[in-house]
């Protein structure tokens, strides 16, 4: 496993994020033994959200019944829209931040991000919000999750001039498939793709760190997906374009010359991109996810990643 540093986070973070945006999070399932399994492999960082069912129970039922809180780093997230409508009061925020505390039976979650952005209302809002509750203790780094580059760089415009803890980390989609548009309809924010390298430009030049989620396009790069139909709900809408699949075709291409999986092409590619990345991946296989581990042991060249990306 490889581990990166992000300021205000008390240990290092593995570069593969574990989500727990899965059925069997979602549901509360007993997934401790799972879990030990993950911390076995290096895994130490895990993604979680209010919104995700019973996940934050789950962890936090198993970092109690481990005696590991201080072993393993926290990314949580908050504020996220019901129904379409903006949540991003100071308490609603503070709310869902209470909430996910006492689900994960901890007084501090290590990486807070609100979920969404209100471009209706100065970014200022929240880093003043935000700070208060770094203050307070009750969070460590914080960010935005589907926020733009050009809100992140307001925000922290404004924690500059009054000298306040910026944003140090962003949570948008970003992998070798392009995602089109926003298929949640709620404010989806994509870095990938040929029209957003201005964007990623930002983030290298920042060094903030990028939890990028869906690295692996939800299951696209999983060697099941042939055809459009292969894909249902979100993913569907997402990545359903012809130049997703000779992206993937691609991938399977050079795959097979590697001796390696779709998947484990498709995350090193992601991963050798100069911005901060840290991927969040997730699979209720233990095998998956000792594949995806793989990955960090692949060097693409730099023609190999323009073929990918079909450049």
């Amino acid at each position: 496993m490889q581990y990166q540093t992000i300021p205000n986070v008390p240990r290092p973070v593995s570069r593969l994020i574990f989500g727990t945006s899965n059925p069997r999070f979602r549901r509360g399932d007993d997934c401790g033994a799972f879990l030990d399994e993950l911390v076995r492999m290096g895994i130490t960082a895990f993604d979680t959200a209010r919104v995700y069912g019973k996940a934050e129970r789950v962890l936090g039922q198993w970092m109690s019944s481990r005696g590991n809180r201080e072993e393993v780093v926290i990314l949580s997230k908050g504020g996220h829209p019901a129904l379409f409508i903006p949540r991003l009061s100071e308490r609603a925020i503070r709310r869902d931040l209470s909430v996910s505390c006492r689900e994960l039976q901890t007084d501090r979650i290590d990486i807070y991000l609100l979920h969404r952005d209100d471009p209706r209302r100065p970014a200022g809002e929240y880093v003043e919000i935000l700070n208060a509750l770094h203050a307070e203790g009750r969070i460590g780094a914080f960010g935005g999750s589907n926020w733009t580059q050009r809100r992140i760089e307001e925000a922290n415009e404004y924690a500059y001039r009054k000298n306040l803890v910026p944003f140090t980390v962003s949570s948008p989609y970003f992998g070798l498939a392009d995602m089109k548009g926003d298929p949640f309809g709620n404010g989806a924010v994509s870095i990938a793709g040929h029209g957003n390298e201005a964007s990623r430009e930002w983030y290298r030049a920042q060094g903030m760190a990028v939890c990028a989620y869906s690295a692996l396009g939800s299951g696209f790069f999983s060697g099941r997906v042939k055809r459009p139909s292969d894909l249902k709900g979100w993913p569907r809408r997402a990545f359903a374009t012809e130049e997703n699949f000779e992206r993937l075709r691609r991938c399977e291409e050079l795959a097979r010359e590697r001796g390696a999986s779709p998947a484990q092409i498709a995350l090193a590619w992601a991963l050798a991109e100069e911005m901060n990345v840290f991927a969040i991946v997730t699979s209720t296989n233990l095998s998956r996810m000792r594949l995806n581990l793989g990955a960090l042991a692949i060097q693409l060249s730099e023609e190999e990643r323009r073929y990918l990306d079909l450049k």
